[in-house]
């Protein structure tokens, strides 16, 4: 939060039209404009300027607050703004007025305000906090999104579970438990209180945070005699408010009842799914559980399409890369593979490859395990092992579907990837994934299965690897300088170094406080042209593979997380963690 004093008065008998127009902000013709709009519309002058977008917010905001003579504050970083005081002021009056209480200064409470100059708001804040307030002026977008963090950010869902956890704890009777409780007792009782209305709370406000975390996956998981929870975000779990002992068997039975298992089995792993609404938005919730030696572990993925920019342009690709991704994607027949570990994006980028390639002329369908997300269109299909419908046996179906796009979820053994090769011999793009290192090991694997390699120089297009590293949080962005032996292992000449500028999140509100918000792809392409087929056909090693592509200009995923290094994207940490070193 940055905070602008401005010394210049109101220029005595100037309105703040012609105020404008003397300081050079912008040229008469656009001022009669707006003056005509306000007599037919009505309303303030900056108002109607927003209106018609002849000014950004930011400068009517600095342009008001010079020509008042008050101050101008930015509310771009949350984590100088004292919470307790801006919850202070109710919510529904903050949105009714657009305003924030954002500190104190000389025995007064300091409110940002869209509109300093309306009395009433300045009455009724006054009213309510009942002492005296100092009015500044800030950008009605950023008063708004203070708002939102304000009064509904994850720490405001964690605070509900402490205080919901900690009256729980109140209700129940102390008592030394010396023994481990019967198993059976608790799953009954467990049973009984899962409807009861402190547990139904609990779950939803425990999804609820998750959401608001942007978190990908929650943990809830049994120990001897407490229960941990914990949520993934940007791919690092940290730990949540567990519930109160007397809680921890209802609430896992209360996660089977919403996504339909049968709660009287605590022996077998069991898979469901369940759809839920917060914040206007609906979220796919996906839910596995399997039993440990303590009670039932859950494991909640959260699908929120909204997160999701399924557009192929915006995944992160260099623009060289994105080229070159959608030439192979622009073939009529061949396979592409992306290949890396579980939570790497693997998915995200097929899905932006089919929104990419779907029209009406094509006839797409999917052999999913599970169906992660709806794509209008597409035709998908969820496997379903139990009653032997498999990949292979969805793949022969397919390919008498007339189908010009086919998308394997994944290549799990040798029998899918000989019926992918043949119905790309037969005139089919065919996109799947894989679990290899890097590019050039996904040759080996697919080799060591038992696969030709003449089949797989003739059929193979394009593998792409890829890997997440998390962004550095944009509010709390500091430059940090490398070391020697941080730069040696990132393979950086130090010579290169004059010019660059690293960067690393020093912790903030807005990033829980860990100098990372959100996440961003590394790729490492392996393009099949005339000279790779060949090598792979006369038997070439995956090191061989691996030095033509590098002499043929492409790079790793350690050259692709540098680049994003230098871009003052993401840290050498991050790079570092999801990288391999070839020559250690």
């Amino acid at each position: 939060m940055e905070v602008k004093t401005n010394t210049s008065g109101v220029e005595a008998g100037i309105r703040f039209g012609e105020w404008l127009v003397n300081r050079g902000l912008m040229p008469r013709s656009k001022l009669n404009e707006a003056l005509r709009e306000q007599r037919r519309s009505g309303g303030r002058l900056g108002e109607v300027l927003l209106n018609l977008e002849m000014l950004p917010h930011e400068d009517v905001t600095h342009a008001l607050a010079e020509y008042l003579a008050i101050d101008c504050v930015r509310l771009d970083d949350l984590s100088n703004i004292d919470m307790n005081i801006a919850r202070s002021i109710p919510e529904n009056i903050a949105k009714r007025f657009c305003l924030v209480a954002i500190g104190e200064s000389d025995g007064k409470t300091v409110v940002a305000m869209g509109d300093p100059l309306n009395v009433v708001a300045i009455d009724t804040v006054t009213l309510k906090l009942k002492r005296r307030i100092k009015a500044v002026i800030s950008s009605v977008p950023q008063i708004q999104h203070a708002i939102e963090i304000i009064y509904h950010g994850s720490d405001v869902e964690e605070q509900r579970l402490r205080d919901l956890v900690e009256i729980e704890v109140d209700a129940e009777q102390s008592r030394e438990d010396s023994l481990i409780e019967d198993i059976t007792e608790a799953d009954i009782s467990g049973q009984v209180d899962a409807g009861d209305a402190p547990v139904i709370r609990f779950v939803n406000l425990l999804l609820s945070q998750a959401v608001k975390s942007r978190a990908s996956d929650i943990h809830i998981e049994p120990r001897e005699k407490s229960m941990t929870i914990r949520m993934r975000t940007d791919g690092v779990l940290r730990e949540m408010v567990p519930p109160s002992r007397k809680m921890q068997a209802a609430v896992v039975t209360r996660i089977k009842i919403l996504s339909e298992m049968d709660i009287a089995e605590r022996r077998l792993p069991q898979d469901g799914r369940f759809k839920m609404k917060t914040s206007g938005r609906d979220i796919d919730v996906r839910i596995s559980v399997i039993p440990t030696i303590y009670g039932e572990k859950v494991v909640m993925r959260i699908l929120d399409k909204t997160a999701v920019n399924h557009d192929i342009d915006q995944l992160g690709f260099e623009p060289g890369l994105l080229e070159k991704f959608k030439a192979a994607l622009a073939q009529p027949y061949g396979i592409i593979i992306v290949t890396g570990p579980t939570g790497s994006g693997k998915s995200t980028t097929l899905y932006s490859s089919l929104n990419y390639l779907n029209d009406s002329a094509k006839n797409i369908t999917t052999v999913e395990d599970p169906v992660e997300y709806r794509l209008e269109g597409v035709n998908q299909i969820q496997i379903k092992p139990e009653i032997n419908l498999n990949f292979a046996v969805c793949l022969r179906a397919i390919l008498r579907q007339d189908p010009d796009i086919v998308l394997i979820g994944e290549i799990r053994d040798k029998e899918t990837m000989e019926i992918a090769m043949k119905a790309s011999l037969t005139g089919h793009l065919v996109l799947s994934t894989f679990h290899t290192n890097d590019a050039p090991s996904a040759i080996s694997r697919l080799v060591y299965m038992g696969l030709e390699p003449y089949l797989l120089a003739s059929t193979l297009n394009l593998v792409v690897a890829q890997r997440l590293v998390r962004k550095i949080c944009e509010r709390c962005k500091e430059p940090l300088k490398l070391s020697d032996k941080v730069l040696r292992r990132l393979k950086i000449d130090s010579a290169a170094v004059d010019d660059a500028t690293f960067h690393h999140g020093k912790g903030c509100n807005a990033c829980g406080q860990t100098g990372y918000y959100g996440r961003l792809p590394i790729f490492e392409f392996l393009i099949f042209d005339k000279d790779i087929r060949e090598r792979i056909v006369a038997g070439a090693s995956e090191a061989e593979i691996r030095a033509m592509a590098r002499k043929k200009g492409y790079g790793g995923l350690l050259d692709s997380g540098v680049k994003k290094l230098l871009q003052g994207l993401t840290t050498a940490e991050e790079v570092l963690s999801v990288t391999f070193t070839e020559d250690m």
